[in-house]
């Protein structure tokens, strides 16, 4: 269903030049649509629904070198990748030239699109080893550790991070030529400092400086509090970038991909998913989790229906008899119950809201 909403003219006043983006041999759409790679988010139940509804390139959670070494289990399944959601890159994270590249060669057996290396989660745990965020205090070691898995693996290698360690550190621009002349294949950048966390606002400024640095070459993609259509329309139009990822605002709310792409083909904004869509889509996400995790599935998507619900009227009782159903045919069915109840319904739904939701290294 597609209605007419008006939009402030400012908005879509600046078209864009349509264009292929290229990474490695991937050829993407132009402004392709990116899944953040969350942590205990992007799973592949996850990513099928988003890839459902219009995201271009989807990324695993991220994954440690020093897991997939040991071999440890939970490492290990994150590399499950399946040929629906291509093009799909796997992310991996690590402060150990040697480890890092051993880890890229492992994730190459696996045959995903693409390695992506996560210089940006700020997470203490993950700082204080020496990987994530907490590299950016050191551009030379990004530099040797981004260019030992170039030399590992045949498969296109990009990278994830953040404007610089803190204010007074943005050295982004410094790091794409870098990372550009060791061979990386494309550069997502996260508007905020590592100090920063998710608080304030992400600060697109630097990102659209090093899309139109005469000396960048790769795909410049944006991310960080892209939340509507109109967002990305316009900050796609004022910084240049060659694509957008989001993270938090696809939570509960895959149709966001959808609505992006609609409002840049057409200078519309899609309407928003019916409740029957919205209860459909939940029952897949849960049908995937629970062939892909088991029982396991069933308890990770007791955090997901307030997500998918949100709006409805008398939320939080239907979310409490949810959570302590044990099956998935009892969940269905009283997904069920509630489409019978609000048949017809129709309400203004939104995504969640960038300042109310948190999650692990959601760049």
């Amino acid at each position: 269903m597609v209605k007419r909403y008006r939009i402030a003219s400012s908005v879509i006043s600046l078209a864009y030049n349509s264009h292929m983006v290229n990474i490695g041999n991937i050829s993407l759409p132009d402004l392709p649509l990116l899944l953040a790679p969350m942590e205990d988010v992007s799973d592949p139940p996850f990513r099928a629904v988003c890839k459902q509804h219009g995201a271009d390139l989807l990324f695993t959670e991220f994954i440690s070198s020093e897991g997939l070494i040991k071999d440890a289990i939970a490492c290990r399944r994150k590399l499950d990748i399946f040929e629906e959601e291509r093009p799909v890159g796997i992310q991996i994270f690590g402060g150990d030239e040697e480890n890092l590249a051993l880890a890229a060669q492992i994730v190459e057996t696996v045959e995903p699109d693409l390695l992506d290396i996560n210089f940006g989660c700020p997470v203490k745990g993950i700082v204080g080893r020496g990987a994530g965020a907490g590299v950016l205090k050191d551009i030379e070691r990004m530099v040797r550790l981004t260019a030992a898995c170039v030399k590992a693996t045949r498969l296109p290698v990009t990278v994830k991070t953040r404007l610089g360690w803190d204010e007074g550190s943005k050295n982004i621009e410094e790091v794409a030529m870098r990372l550009q002349d060791v061979g990386i294949a494309a550069l997502t950048i996260h508007g905020r400092t590592r100090n920063q966390l998710y608080k304030g606002q992400a600060d697109w400024t630097l990102i659209g400086k090093v899309k139109n640095n005469p000396r960048i070459k790769i795909p410049i993609f944006g991310n960080g509090d892209i939340d509507s259509p109109q967002k990305a329309l316009e900050y796609r139009n004022r910084y240049g970038v060659d694509g957008i990822m989001v993270g938090r605002a696809a939570i509960g709310y895959p149709w966001i991909f959808r609505e992006i792409r609609h409002l840049l083909r057409t200078g519309e904004l899609h309407a928003p998913p019916t409740l029957e869509e919205r209860l459909a889509v939940c029952k897949q996400h849960l049908r995937k989790a629970v062939e892909w995790h088991g029982s396991i599935g069933l308890r990770e998507m007791r955090g997901r229906y307030a997500q998918y619900l949100k709006g409805l009227p008398e939320l939080t009782i239907h979310r409490k008899r949810l959570v302590i159903l044990s099956t998935f045919e009892e969940v269905e069915a009283a997904l069920d119950d509630i489409g019978s109840t609000y048949k017809g319904l129709e309400l203004e739904w939104e995504p969640i809201r960038l300042v109310n939701y948190h999650e692990n290294c959601a760049l």
